[in-house]
């Protein structure tokens, strides 16, 4: 298998149509062998995606990506979008199947015909989708947050790592109303937001439990209800998935993302705003 990162001095470039390198990533049995930089050798979305098709590229990763789904698609290519960081990082990030792609994010035309302008409002900046409106869309922020559930459990802090996130805000990096928060605060303001389902991660798919009987999966007889283990996609790619359910014949795997169905808490102080 075949990776390409949009890439710019070590980090995931956050403009697919404007990138001018690539990093490329040859990967067997889960591990990258090897890697090497590679020019666009041209412009434009399906220019871009023609390149990657000619060098037998599988995935593609991103920051923001626009109108060029299409022609990705078209040439068998996955995309995971929204990625953000080191390059190599977001490489392991995808192998062990926590990059999750975020679709376009960047549904605007570029060059003479740039479209921004032409919704009400404005779009804040190219890396906005159109949904993020405030003065923040479409830059680079550093945030503190704290994160629990309805019963006061926290389930996760920057303040605790001692380290701000760093994201794009409007991007699609972030949870949406993660992003819509973020989107008309000032610099040391802190808010507290309460987050549905729908504005965190969604609600939890049924359709997301697989069954298989442990016959034709024997290695999963130790595994026990709760524990979070890979598995293996049509395209031979991990998906990290939970152990729902188990009995004597069959386990039941969970492919739902663990925050699925929950009502969220922040606690967001917006430490910088980078550009």
């Amino acid at each position: 298998m075949k990776i390409a990162v949009t890439y710019e001095n070590g980090e995931v470039f956050q403009h697919f149509g404007h990138t001018e390198e690539f990093k490329v990533y040859d990967v067997e049995d889960g591990r990258v062998v090897s890697s090497k930089i590679i020019g666009s050798d041209g412009s434009g979305h399906e220019a871009l995606a023609g390149l990657l098709a000619d060098r037998a590229i599988d995935v593609l990763i991103c920051g923001g990506i626009g109108g060029a789904q299409a022609a990705l698609a078209e040439q068998g290519i996955e995309l995971c979008a929204g990625a953000s960081g080191s390059a190599d990082e977001a490489v392991e990030a995808y192998l062990r199947g926590e990059l999750v792609n975020t679709g376009a994010n960047c549904d605007h035309h570029h060059g003479e015909d740039h479209s921004c302008g032409d919704h009400e409002g404005g779009c804040g900046g190219c890396h906005a989708p159109c949904g993020v409106r405030g003065k923040n869309a479409g830059k680079r922020v550093r945030t503190h947050y704290r994160g629990t559930f309805n019963d006061g459990t926290q389930f996760d802090s920057s303040y605790d790592r001692g380290e701000p996130l760093e994201f794009v805000c409007g991007a699609g990096m972030m949870i949406p109303g993660y992003d819509a928060a973020v989107a008309d605060m000032d610099v040391g303001q802190i808010v507290q937001v309460h987050l549905s389902p729908a504005e965190a991660y969604g609600e939890a798919d049924p359709e997301a439990f697989i069954t298989v009987q442990l016959a034709h999966l024997p290695e999963a007889a130790e595994l026990n209800v709760g524990e979070q283990v890979y598995l293996q996609d049509a395209g031979g790619r991990p998906v990290p998935v939970r152990v729902a359910a188990k009995d004597e014949t069959t386990i039941t795997f969970d492919a739902n993302h663990e925050m699925a169905g929950k009502e969220l808490n922040f606690t967001i102080e917006l430490v910088e705003v980078l550009d």
